[in-house]
């Protein structure tokens, strides 16, 4: 593993995006594991290491998360900002193509930048996420992120990431700890705070509302495998059915127990998506 960092550009300035890079640096096969709206790079530590046997792997932090710069303006925390800075990393990465394994947010912009013609994108796993996002899930997002929360101790951070993040499904004590170990920042008074820029909600308030993305969907062309938590409330049924038949008519494969979103952190689920990327 080798921590790694890129210069990007906003309207306001340049800023530093991280990324973790796993594997061979000269593997002819590079795979981008991109995370969820509050989450990083070290997300993908379970699956990286096993798909870092076959593949170049790159995590990268989201501008405004884990070891990623904060930006000056908020209001550049947004999908224009986001896919300008992977593609930015795609270029630093000097590949002409790649496959893209997202989850959440992470799976949005794997989705806008498949959509594009000339796409570097030759394989997309999203993982419980879909052109059409209800309003009802984006105000439960809605509701504790952006918070600026001051936690006395980690044994508090891993309380509170037990309870927003209890959708993942059923982790070990192990996993949670992980979770906890590159979830957190530590203040300057001693307190514990979470490992993204509260302002990344900024835009994402502003903008509770259904998205329908379904023209983006439409244009996406690579093989498409989608993942679902069987409960989720961010990817209904009905859409990922929908998402099987249109567009790049994806693969559909539901977890049971778990809602938004799978953490893909059990051998069942690494399996599966390192069958799919590579056994074609």
């Amino acid at each position: 593993m080798r921590q790694k960092q890129f210069l990007a550009l906003s309207p306001a300035g340049f800023h530093n995006v991280a990324y973790v890079e796993w594997g061979d640096p000269a593997a002819s096969r590079v795979i981008l594991c991109c995370h969820g709206l509050t989450r990083n790079s070290r997300d993908f530590d379970a699956l990286a290491t096993e798909l870092s046997k076959v593949a170049r792997v790159i995590c990268p932090d989201i501008v405004g998360r884990g070891k990623s710069d904060w930006l000056r303006d908020p209001v550049h925390y947004g999908y224009p900002q986001y896919c300008a800075d992977m593609s930015a990393l795609i270029a630093r990465l000097d590949v002409t193509e790649l496959d893209w394994v997202g989850t959440s947010m992470g799976g949005l912009i794997g989705m806008t930048l498949a959509a594009q013609a000339g796409t570097p994108i030759r394989k997309l796993v999203i993982n419980d996420v879909g052109p059409f996002v209800p309003k009802a899930a984006l105000l439960r997002i809605a509701d504790y992120v952006g918070l600026d929360n001051r936690f006395s101790s980690l044994i508090a951070v891993e309380t509170h990431l037990r309870k927003v993040l209890a959708p993942f499904g059923p982790l070990t004590d192990a996993q949670w700890q992980h979770m906890v170990a590159f979830g957190h920042r530590l203040r300057p008074d001693g307190t514990y705070g979470l490992a993204y820029d509260p302002a990344i909600a900024v835009n994402v308030k502003m903008a509770v509302q259904d998205w329908n993305l379904w023209a983006l969907w439409d244009k996406v062309v690579a093989p498409t495998l989608v993942l679902r938590g069987a409960d989720s409330d961010l990817l209904t049924a009905e859409t990922a059915a929908e998402m099987t038949q249109r567009g790049p008519k994806a693969h559909l494969v539901t977890w049971a127990g778990m809602g938004h979103a799978p953490a893909l952190l059990t051998a069942e689920q690494i399996d599966q998506i390192k069958e799919w990327l590579t056994g074609r």
